[in-house]
């Protein structure tokens, strides 16, 4: 028996007991936000203007290791999303004639976007069911950043992780 430990004897006081944890705060189901994951990533939006022609998306792509590109005005008003999904479909039906065409003529303008608030199931779930990859976050109608279905699916797996962590020290005591 270690010698910090006394067992209570006659006579002393019953003190009120406190436990780290609780079936309450083990079983909690808070969401994950778009915000939390964003926490983890580098800031910055990699933009591109509409008037860029595909060779320079492409370059860009290339160059900063991404899957896509925001489509930012003059004023930083997001107007479209350019994926590479979007260029190979375009270089298969334009073979030979793709890369001088601009960014305008070849993005996706209507764009699925997120806020900061929103949950990492809500934002996987419309991924999934929109069938695509890559989601600006918007606020005030300004993307201040990007989602992709890893960084969701890897934020998911994590969460995931912890409550199991969590359960097995609720069993455990």
């Amino acid at each position: 028996m270690p010698a910090s430990f006394r067992p209570p004897i006659r006579g002393d006081k019953a003190s009120k007991r406190t436990v780290s944890q609780t079936a309450a705060s083990n079983l909690r189901q808070e969401d994950g936000t778009v915000g939390q994951l964003l926490e983890g990533k580098s800031s910055g939006v990699i933009s591109i203007s509409p008037t860029e022609t595909l060779a320079n998306a492409v370059k860009t792509l290339a160059e900063k290791r991404i899957g896509a590109l925001l489509v930012t005005d003059e004023t930083g008003a997001l107007v479209g999303i350019l994926s590479e999904r979007d260029i190979v479909r375009k270089l298969a039906s334009t073979p030979g004639q793709t890369l001088p065409q601009t960014v305008a003529e070849n993005m996706t303008p209507k764009v699925v976007t997120c806020e900061k608030s929103d949950s990492m199931v809500d934002v996987l779930r419309r991924m999934t069911e929109g069938r695509f990859r890559h989601m600006p976050v918007v606020e005030d109608g300004r993307p201040t950043g990007m989602v992709t279905i890893g960084d969701v699916v890897q934020f998911r797996l994590a969460e995931v992780e912890q409550e199991a962590l969590q359960l097995k020290q609720m069993i455990v005591g």
